[in-house]
């Protein structure tokens, strides 16, 4: 940090209660009042007068022998600029840097010590330190553009602030291998010994600055097209770092009892600044800091507006993020869940409103379905971390889940082992809830190795564990052994307590009367053979059958008393049953 020495006395300037004074053998015949303190000075014996034109000015009409009082209140930068001011005129030795050039040269401009005055004025030298030193400093530049935000009104009329500006920028837009200047850059494993300049080595330096000057800054920089927007981006993160509360450390705002509205407020303009600085191109910012944007907005009660620009612009790069990106802390102080799944679902929902707007063979586009698969692999596996929390409400974890169209699943094992987990952790869920959960899932999409894992699996509802058997016999798994399965919907009956009688009545016969219920999942396939449509017809048929006779025997469930029997079933007839009436009506069409 350069600095500039002026004057060569000791200083004896010494207070004595609110008054400043100079020892001196002359008495004072000059009182300036500044707010509460009183300055004894002399108006001829230091050439105090004749360097102030100001000064000069107020005391024309009076006699030299008397005392005169000033009272310059609306001095720039109150009484330690003035005191820079006076000491120059007495010849006293001063610094000026920096951090305290503003308020001088505005406290000398509005004194009138211009050359006009008196050659070799204060103004003058402050107008060369500024030119030769300041401006060809990079954090001198920074650190006096700093200070103009208390003295903005002056610093804009005296160019300070678009001086520094352009400074700044020149420097920015330098080329890493000529940058001489030391810089302020903190990442995590750099050396400066060892490695080259990074690109964004300005970017720690200008955050210190406030947010209409940073503003500024960027705004310039935009404005050369010299620099990528991913370098524009990686400035708000710094700044947005630096300045805006991070919410995966605040539980609610309730928990920070000495934040006031005011530091919200503050928060909240500084929050809508970033957002309106962020380039439009992709990828200018990761979808990670967009979601942390999200998530600080809900935290300071952020405008609907500003929340609805940062659900669309996560939402065109969602395909992008991770599942650490998607975790935050619950910002609702009357949620009990830790995980805030509520800044998921309108990021994805506002995805899928963009998606289904497409036209169909776009759609159909091979690489929009490696998209929106993506996400569904995402979303499967968040849902297998939100699961583990054990006041998640079931609610949630379904309407995350039914968000997805079905074609963003290739396969359900992900989003089994979420429910699997989701039931594990919340063993008291009722049996509604229960099937509620597993609504979503579709047997068909299942691995055989997750079949083979659902049909022993003691926490779903019997209704999936017999679309897990029927969709098995279905499509001829060689990976489990159908008397295996049957064995396990036995082990079911036991468990359940569910008469051989009423287990009986899962048979199906080949002409049943259709009926259509609610809850079960159907997944189109497109088929290229007319018999194959026909028989997933019939599956889907035979399934909503088993779904009204599950329910019947369910229900009779509770009101049978221990120990009732029932005719003697077959295990296969359950599931080698319908293939044999399938497939002899298969056989009579062909005929």
């Amino acid at each position: 940090m350069k600095f500039m020495k002026i004057g060569s006395r000791p200083d004896t300037f010494y207070t004595e209660e609110a008054t400043r004074s100079v020892i001196s053998d002359v008495p004072s015949d000059l009182v300036i009042q500044i707010n509460n303190i009183s300055y004894l000075l002399h108006k001829l014996q230091f050439t105090l007068l004749p360097k102030c034109g100001l000064l000069q000015r107020l005391c024309s009409g009076s006699d030299d022998s008397s005392t005169i009082t000033l009272k310059l209140h609306d001095i720039p930068g109150g009484e330690e600029a003035f005191e820079l001011c006076a000491k120059f005129c007495y010849g006293i030795t001063i610094n000026v840097c920096a951090h305290n050039f503003v308020p001088a040269f505005c406290a000398a401009k509005f004194l009138q010590m211009t050359e006009s005055v008196e050659k070799g004025n204060f103004v003058l030298k402050l107008e060369a330190f500024f030119n030769s030193c300041i401006l060809e400093g990079w954090k001198d530049s920074i650190v006096t553009l700093q200070t103009t935000a208390k003295l903005t009104e002056w610093s804009e009329n005296l160019g300070i602030i678009r001086k520094c500006i352009d400074s700044i920028v020149e420097k920015i837009l330098t080329p890493p291998a000529k940058v001489t200047w030391s810089y302020t850059y903190t990442r995590p494993g750099y050396k400066k010994s060892l490695q080259s300049i990074p690109r964004d080595w300005w970017t720690e330096d200008i955050s210190n600055l406030d947010v209409d000057l940073f503003r500024c800054i960027i705004t310039a920089i935009r404005s050369t097209y010299m620099l990528p927007p991913q370098l524009i981006g990686e400035a708000l993160h710094v700044y947005a770092c630096r300045w805006l509360p991070d919410t995966t450390r605040i539980r609610t705002p309730e928990s920070s009892v000495s934040q006031t509205e005011d530091v919200f407020e503050k928060s909240r303009r500084i929050l809508e600044a970033i957002v309106s600085m962020i380039p439009a191109d992709r990828g200018s910012v990761s979808v990670g800091f967009l979601l942390k944007l999200l998530s600080i907005a809900n935290y300071l009660g952020a405008s609907p507006v500003l929340k609805a620009e940062l659900i669309r612009k996560s939402s065109l790069q969602i395909d992008e993020a991770t599942v650490s990106d998607l975790v935050f802390p619950s910002q609702s102080s009357s949620s009990q869940h830790f995980y805030d799944i509520d800044l998921v679902v309108p990021v994805i929902e506002s995805y899928l409103m963009r998606w289904r707007r497409q036209p169909p063979e776009t759609v159909e586009n091979t690489q929009l379905i490696r998209t929106i698969r993506r996400i569904g692999k995402l979303i499967d596996t968040y849902l297998q971390m939100v699961a583990r929390d054990k006041n998640m409400p079931v609610s949630k974890v379904v309407s995350l889940a039914e968000a997805l169209p079905d074609i963003a699943r290739k396969d359900h094992d992900n989003l089994y082992k979420a429910i699997n987990i989701y039931l594990k952790e919340h063993p008291d869920l009722s049996k509604a809830d229960r099937k509620r959960l597993c609504r979503s899932l579709d047997c068909q999409k299942l691995s055989p190795e997750v079949r083979a894992h659902a049909v022993k699996n003691e926490r779903l509802p019997l209704r999936t564990v017999v679309q897990v058997l029927f969709f098995e016999q279905d499509k001829g798994s060689r990976a489990t052994d159908p008397r295996m399965l049957t064995q396990e919907l036995f082990q079911r009956e036991k468990q359940m307590q569910i008469s051989r009688d009423d287990l009986n009545k899962l048979h199906l016969g080949g002409d049943e009367q259709s009926v259509s219920t609610e809850g079960l999942r159907r997944t189109p396939v497109l088929e290229s053979s007319s018999r194959d449509n026909q028989k997933k017809k019939r599956l889907e048929k035979n399934l909503q059958q088993l779904e009204i006779e599950i329910e019947e025997v369910e229900a009779k469930k509770g009101a049978r008393e221990d120990g009732s029997s029932g005719s003697k079933l077959d295990p296969k007839k359950i599931i080698q049953s319908r293939s044999r009436s399938d497939h002899g009506r298969d056989k009579g069409r062909e005929r």
